[in-house]
């Protein structure tokens, strides 16, 4: 388990869902494991967390925090990250895939949890 600080100064944010065939799952997971590994331990990474849904075990949630696009380029050209990408699209089935990168100009703090009494 790695702990994340989405506190931090973030400068790239990423955003994707991939919804796989359910034949071709292990091999999602297999291939994706071993790369969220290595960027989680990348210079310049704030968090990457990629996850299942809750209500769909077909379906995964990216989401990528990156100090500064010099850290996102170099991500982008690990060869662990290219490893991973050619497995998934040369091995697995995605029947719906979507994906945002946002350049982030203000990060504001959010914790709903004032508003229970």
């Amino acid at each position: 388990m790695v702990d994340h600080d989405k506190t931090l100064p973030t400068g790239i944010l990423v955003s994707a869902y991939y919804r796989v065939h359910p034949d071709d799952r292990q091999t999602f997971v297999d291939a994706v494991v071993p790369e969220m590994t290595a960027a989680q331990k990348m210079q310049g990474c704030i968090y990457y967390a990629f996850a299942q849904d809750l209500t769909d075990p077909n379906t995964f949630h990216l989401l990528e925090g990156w100090a500064d696009e010099e850290a996102y380029e170099r991500h982008e050209n690990a060869a662990t990250f290219l490893s991973a990408l050619a497995t998934v699209v040369k091995n697995v089935r995605i029947l719906d895939r979507q994906g945002i990168r946002y350049e982030v100009a203000k990060q504001i703090i959010d914790d709903p949890r004032g508003k229970v009494s």
